[in-house]
């Protein structure tokens, strides 16, 4: 196992990296953006009632990415929302590497295809510093999930962390992977 290697990292080695080093001219390869992390963020609303919820929240982000979460749970009592400090409200995950890798190849190429009325990617998302955000309304585009193992459909936040400086060079690098951005 030691010496498999995704199929997206091989891309960005072979065919991304030289595209983006002559596109920008840099002066030093290590200037040149790649992948840092990928955060996979599930929020679980409902949990205020009903802590099973988080528990199934948990479950299914452990399928969709292979790797255990972490329970979020909330800083501040909200009375309002009858919120107690740290009760648990969510979960997320960090994926690096090879898993990360092999998460945005089945983002790109099977999830996202399969999300309801899909027309790309918003070009919009960027956080000005190359983090890309995306938002999914249902954790089913994904298929490690079966449908009839869903007791509820949760969104899910997916934040590409890469070390571009601009948003244009990070663009370029998600572009490279073919990102499906929507065209204005």
């Amino acid at each position: 196992m030691a010496d498999y290697r995704p199929r997206l990292r091989d891309v960005y080695e072979n065919e991304i990296r030289d595209s983006l080093h002559k596109e920008f001219e840099f002066d030093n390869v290590m200037q040149i953006p790649r992948l840092e992390k990928i955060v996979i963020n599930m929020g679980v609303g409902e949990a205020v009632n009903d802590s099973k919820k988080v528990k199934n929240a948990v479950a299914e982000v452990a399928l969709i990415s292979g790797q255990k979460p972490v329970v979020t749970k909330a800083k501040k009592s909200i009375a309002a929302f009858k919120v107690r400090e740290g009760m648990p409200l969510g979960c997320k995950v960090t994926l690096r590497g090879n898993q990360m890798y092999e998460f945005l190849d089945r983002l790109i190429q099977i999830a996202l295809p399969r999300v309801r009325d899909f027309r790309g990617v918003k070009p919009t998302s960027f956080d000005g510093r190359g983090n890309y955000a995306l938002g999914l309304k249902e954790q089913l585009v994904f298929p490690e999930i079966s449908y009839d193992n869903v007791e509820e459909t949760r969104g899910m936040d997916i934040i590409i962390c890469t070390t571009a400086k601009t948003d244009a060079e990070a663009k370029s690098l998600l572009s490279g992977f073919q990102m499906p951005f929507q065209n204005n």
